[in-house]
């Protein structure tokens, strides 16, 4: 079937529709396959010639060095990474080459293409938690592309590496795909993952090839250096075809204009998608979580005529390998026309060709959108739409579509080095083997730096070594920050649902709360303290919880102070003690308060990193009087919490803020923004180093926010301490409107920083 515009014309007549513009397409740009290709992979391969990146990927492996390639979705990077490695195996069966990959899906999906391909003398096995005992010594004896995931890595191979001995001695390449995925503090984990890695391959005598796959991001050779500590080559001259493409940003409509209300994005969602798979459009629709992506699909199913309806069908996680491979072979086919998923299926799962991507809520960053929309458009012209949630956020780029469709792709940050990452990956490289001066040059000097201050490592003549009886990797995941965790245990079957950080527990799985895992609501029965769990069960009430909190905030190192915005601006090192004091039962329906509980738990308390900035008295005049000032404070730490994730690739989770009208260190009206993980990751560094762009978007933010005195699309966070008490609209866009214009003329004196 021929897709045009005229296919979906009518549905975006609506005043729903804030903002259309169309993609032009582009064509392919080719390059021929490689002279020097083995000449029994050229006969393996289907086609004759490569686009340009593919080939300049290649081009580069060859030349032995490291890559990073971040093209768009669909783009052939699968192919790009792939080809050096089988070449390099036609060549000598015995090189080995290990993937990396984030899910178990992902690397099913590449065990599938690998043997689809059918290159000579490719022998790829699937390594993971599922892979049963008796296969594992069988894969380590004779599959040459071996595919696992870091937390495999972690604590199933690099503790055990005699095992893996002729693995490790083999190792010609390590490919790591979907790169950008690795940020923040898993990130940071698989940064050390990586660095133990590469140690092991020398000590074994190896010196491979790192090959990284990544979606568009800002900073794809950072990445790549802070990731494994390489200087890697960067592709990002995307040469593949693109159909034109139509881009839609749709804004359901103001029910409350004070309170910020709109109609419901899921039931706007779902009748645009109604409306384009009865017109025979394959369309995709991606949600934030599983009870959403289910809710669309039901509201989408109600609406269309029963043989269209069993053409649809919902895709999530929580599917048994079979479920998913048929959905997916059903897609592929065009046996189904429209699928509901969860950001799942956002990463590069091969799902055919697709006309329609609907995104329900901005998915947190401009990188995930672009993989999202990415899937639009495979069989001619394509349609992308974002229908916004209440989100401030989201608001913003309704109204301000340039901010979202001119902007660069945001940075991917982490932070290997974060002393509460790094001490557990330097205890388990000294069980893999001494730790001497020789590893600065894969594990880092920041590696050998705590291996000498760190009690249960003892120096001897080969280096330092592990003391402990147990090995040290098994003590950690490398999704947290901190050992200190709480399990989420569904009281029926006495499943583990997950884990949060002893900081975060007492605020998201407080006895009563409403916590949310993988798009499933559970209510919390009881926090056992002492055995450090939280019994849930399934929950299906009309309400969610909010934790009140008391928080401090103490300065503990200055590293950088400048002059920025006509005020001091600072980035350091602070200690946040918070205690939670109650919770509120909050209505879905219209966030009006149910209920307020008091809670009786313990204090926390952990160091990390963070910016300060000073308000002059001049900034602040008819705003210094009490309560006035707090509320200005306030509402500004809130809106640019708000927007920090369009400059660093986070989520406004990861943030955590502090106003206040004096400071006990500062004895002046301060806002402290701080990274909510133990140790930090980088993010609010990130934050200090655009702090005049940052300021800017989150007064425009405001200015076009329709309230009046403030509302969940602006200054309200659904994770306030405070509940949202004391937040003043006004005076925050007075303050932030003045920090611009100070920031105006600092450009224009030519006024310098020092840090």
């Amino acid at each position: 079937m021929a897709v045009d515009a005229a296919n979906w014309a009518d549905l975006l007549e609506g005043e729903e529709v804030s903002h259309v513009e169309s993609v032009p397409p582009a064509d392919a740009r080719t390059a021929a396959l490689p002279e020097q290709l083995h000449p029994l992979l050229r006969e393996a391969l289907p086609f004759d010639e490569l686009y340009v990146h593919q080939r300049a990927a290649f081009d580069a492996a060859a030349r032995g060095e490291n890559l990073i390639l971040a093209t768009g979705t669909a783009s052939g990077k699968s192919l790009a990474f792939n080809l050096p490695v089988l070449d390099e195996i036609a060549r000598q069966p015995k090189s080995r080459a290990l993937y990396l990959y984030p899910t178990k899906a992902l690397a099913q999906d590449q065990a599938r293409a690998l043997a689809k391909l059918r290159a000579p003398n490719v022998r790829a096995a699937i390594y993971d938690g599922d892979t049963p005992t008796e296969r594992r010594w069988q894969i380590r004896k004779w599959a040459n592309v071996i595919l696992t995931n870091p937390d495999m890595l972690h604590i199933g191979v690099l503790p055990h590496h005699d095992r893996w001995a002729d693995v490790l001695h083999n190792l010609r390449y390590i490919v790591i795909d979907e790169a950008h995925v690795y940020r923040g503090v898993f990130g940071s984990h698989v940064g050390n993952v990586l660095r133990r890695l590469r140690r092991l391959a020398r000590i074994y005598g190896a010196d491979p090839q790192l090959l990284f796959a990544s979606a568009t991001i800002a900073n794809p050779g950072e990445l790549a250096a802070d990731l494994a500590g390489v200087a890697a080559t960067v592709v990002v001259d995307d040469a593949a075809p693109r159909a034109e493409r139509t881009v839609v940003l749709w804004n359901p409509g103001l029910i409350d204009a004070e309170l910020g209300l709109r109609a419901s994005a899921l039931g706007d969602a779902s009748r645009l998608m109604a409306g384009l798979v009865s017109r025979g459009l394959r369309t995709i629709c991606f949600a934030k979580s599983r009870k959403s992506a289910e809710l669309i699909h039901k509201f989408t199913a109600d609406r269309v005529d029963p043989e269209t309806a069993a053409r649809l069908a919902p895709y999530r996680a929580g599917y048994t390998p079979a479920q998913r491979r048929d959905i997916e072979r059903r897609l592929v086919e065009g046996e189904l026309l429209g699928v509901s998923a969860t950001d799942a299926l956002e990463l590069g799962i091969d799902i055919g060709l697709l006309d329609c991507a609907i995104s329900v809520g901005f998915p947190g960053t401009v990188a995930s959108l672009r993989q999202q929309w990415g899937r639009a458009g495979r069989r001619g012209h394509g349609l992308a739409v974002l229908v916004a949630s209440q989100d401030a956020l989201d608001q913003y780029f309704m109204r301000e579509p340039e901010t979202l469709l001119g902007r660069r792709v945001e940075a991917a940050i982490l932070d290997h080095a974060n002393p509460r990452v790094l001490d557990g990956h330097v205890r388990a490289a000294a069980f893999e083997a001494p730790i001497d001066d020789a590893d600065r040059a894969t594990l880092g000097d920041e590696a050998l730096e705590r291996a000498a201050d760190l009690p249960d490592l003892k120096e001897t003549k080969s280096g330092y070594v592990w003391a402990g009886r147990d090995y040290p990797a098994g003590r950690f995941g490398l999704r947290s920050t901190t050992p200190d965790t709480f399990g989420i245990v569904e009281a029926q079957s006495g499943t583990v649902l997950g884990l949060v950080e002893r900081e975060r527990a007492y605020s998201t799985v407080h006895e009563g709360a409403v916590y949310l895992h993988l798009g499933e609501s559970y209510l919390v029965r009881e926090l056992a303290l002492q055995t450090r769990t939280a019994l849930v069960t399934p929950y299906k009430g009309d309400y969610y919880t909010q934790a009140k909190k008391e928080t401090d905030t103490a300065i503990e190192e200055t590293l950088r102070t400048e002059r920025r915005c006509g005020l001091e601006l600072s980035f350091g090192r602070i200690s946040v003690t918070e205690r939670v004091v109650a919770y509120q039962k909050k209505s879905v329906r219209d966030q009006s308060t149910l209920e307020t509980v008091e809670l009786d738990l313990p204090e926390t308390s952990f160091e990390t990193e963070a910016i300060w900035y000073v308000p002059e008295p001049e900034q602040l005049k008819d705003l210094e009087q009490m309560p006035k000032l707090l509320g200005t404070l306030h509402a500004a730490e809130h809106s640019m919490i708000a927007l920090l994730p369009l400059w660093a690739m986070c989520d406004r989770w990861d943030i955590g803020g502090l106003s206040t009208n004096i400071h006990f260190q500062t004895n002046r009206p301060t806002v402290f923004i701080y990274d909510g993980h133990a140790g930090g990751v980088g993010i609010t560094e990130r934050g200090f180093n655009a702090f005049e762009g940052w300021v800017e978007d989150t007064a425009r933010m405001l200015e076009g926010c329709p309230c009046t005195d403030g509302c969940p699309s602006c200054v309200q966070s659904p994770k306030c301490g405070n509940l949202n008490e004391m937040l003043d609209k006004e005076g925050a866009l007075t303050l932030l409107r003045r920090l611009v214009a100070a920031s105006a003329i600092d450009v224009d004196s030519g006024q310098t920083r020092s840090s």
